[in-house]
Formats: C-alpha cells, sequence, structure tokens
C-alpha cells in the first residue's frame, strides 16, 4: 500500500532567477553575435516556467510523472520540480459541508426530517486522490448513509406509553448523538484520508405527516406528567389536614364525613377553576 510522501522540492526563486538570466542573456547575446544557438538557449529556457509552483498556506500539490505517484509537497512557498510532473491541487483547510434534510425513520418507525453539520480536512493527500474517484463527493455520500444509520438507532423522543425507557435520544441526548454521528463518519471516510473535526445535528423534526398528531401527543404527555405532580401533592396536602385535625382534636370525624371531607379536598386541589364553596349556615347535619 502506497503511502503519502511528503518531499521538499528545489527553490522556485532560483530556478526563476536562472530564467531570467537565460532568457534575456540569450536574447542580448543574439542581438550582439547574431547566431541561431542563443535563441535556442532562449527556446529551453522556456522549459523551466512549467516546474514553477506555488503552494498557498494550508495547500498542497500532489506531484505524478506519467501516472508515478512521486509525492506531495505540503510546504508553502514557490517551489521548482520537474517541468514533466503532472501537479493537482488539494486545499488542507478547514471545510463546511450542511447536508440536505433526509427523510428517514427513527428507531420506533416515525418518519423524521434530520441534517447535520459536518466540519472536514483532508489529511492524507495520497487517499484523497488515488483511493477514491472524487473524495468531495465520497464526503457527500458518506454522511447522508451515516446519518441515516444514526437515525435508526435511537428514538425521537421518549415516551413513557411505549414501554420505551432509552437514555439516548435524538431530541435530548445531543452530546451522545454528536459523538456517534463523528465516529461512524470517521470510520467511514478514513479510506479517503479525511479527518473529522467536527459533525451535529444541524435540523431535527417530525416529518409533516405525523407533525400534528406528535405534537398532541407530546402536549398530552406533559399535561398527564403535570396531572400526576398535582395529584401526588393533592394527596399529601390532605393526609396532612386530616392529621392535623385529628391531633388537634379540632373536630370529630366519623367515616363518612372524612370520605366526604377527602373528596371536597381533592376536588378543590386538583380542579382546574376555582372552587366556589357553599356555606353551611345550620348544622353539620344540615
Amino acid at each position: 500500500m502506497t503511502l503519502e510522501k511528503d518531499i521538499k522540492p528545489s527553490n522556485g526563486y532560483i530556478m526563476l532567477f536562472v530564467f531570467f538570466i537565460l532568457f534575456f542573456g540569450s536574447i542580448a547575446a543574439f542581438a550582439i553575435f547574431e547566431s541561431a544557438w542563443f535563441l535556442a538557449v532562449t527556446f529551453i529556457s522556456f522549459f523551466i516556467l512549467p516546474g514553477l509552483i506555488l503552494v498557498n498556506p494550508n495547500g498542497s500539490r500532489v506531484l505524478l510523472l506519467f501516472g508515478e505517484y512521486k509525492g506531495t509537497v505540503k510546504k508553502n512557498g514557490l517551489f521548482w520540480v520537474n517541468p514533466f510532473y503532472t501537479k493537482k491541487k488539494i486545499s488542507l483547510r478547514a471545510r463546511n459541508f450542511d447536508s440536505e434534510r433526509l427523510k428517514v425513520n427513527d428507531k420506533m418507525g416515525n418518519p423524521i426530517m434530520i441534517s447535520t453539520i459536518l466540519v472536514w480536512r483532508v489529511r492524507d493527500t495520497y487517499k484523497a486522490s488515488f483511493d477514491v474517484d472524487n473524495f468531495e463527493n465520497f464526503v457527500v455520500v458518506q454522511t447522508d448513509a451515516a446519518v441515516r444509520k444514526l437515525a435508526s438507532l435511537y428514538p425521537y423522543d421518549n415516551f413513557a406509553d411505549e414501554g420505551l425507557d432509552e437514555d439516548i435520544t435524538l431530541r435530548s441526548s445531543v452530546n451522545e448523538v454528536s459523538e456517534a454521528l463523528e465516529k461512524e463518519l470517521d470510520e467511514r471516510l478514513q479510506i479517503a484520508g479525511i479527518e473529522v473535526l467536527e459533525s451535529r445535528i444541524g435540523y431535527l423534526a417530525y416529518a409533516n405527516e405525523i407533525a400534528s398528531a406528535m405534537l398532541k401527543r407530546q402536549q398530552a404527555t406533559a399535561i398527564v406528567a403535570a396531572r400526576h405532580k398535582i395529584v401526588e401533592g393533592a394527596v399529601s396536602m390532605v393526609e396532612m389536614a386530616l392529621h392535623q385535625l385529628s391531633e388537634k382534636e379540632l373536630v370529630d370525624l366519623d367515616a363518612e364525613r372524612r370520605a366526604a371531607m377527602v373528596s371536597n379536598l381533592m376536588v378543590i386541589l386538583c380542579s382546574d377553576k376555582d372552587a366556589t364553596p357553599v356555606v353551611n349556615a345550620g348544622t353539620l347535619n344540615h
């Protein structure tokens, strides 16, 4: 297996100076001596120019000689290489990729819309150039595949009525899901020499056909949870009231009146609206 080779070519400024010396010197010599040999030197000097390469910061040039890989220039500056080299330019800068919103099914089979934001860069220029056909398109396709797989592994949300007890969900476990996505992408993109710097979910929502129903479901779940807390608190308050009435011997309640009092207190404490009490101006029996 061929690995990336980092080479250090000749100084381009020296070869550029040599070109100017040969070019202008041969022209001057031809004007003085009028010899055709100096025109040949002028023609030969132009072979220096195709060998000059300029490498910008965080850039690289992959060098090939008649289909054979010779190395990669990563150091920035002006250099000179064999004029017959084929020079492929590859950027080493970090790049952003915001994927399209994909319609996939989560672990429970619910259709959702999801997209991801990926930050990546080329780490190995040899793999990026020769192990895959088009490394930029490879990143796009593999990212979509990784997002589809990730969405099928986790539920969108955790619903108790389905007996689902998942610690990690797409909606609430942002860090865990992002780490799993980053690991999946890193494994897929290693073949192309791509380094994953960061990946996270950019958009997440239910698909349009079930969004309204799921919103009502979430609201109902929230209402049930709130009611549970209200009833739990109301029971504690009724128990406290009966205990203090009995302890301080303020009133002697039989089982029937105790049941009526519990019923009235529960209605008052659990009602959505303010209770309207009826004042009894007679005795306890009337």
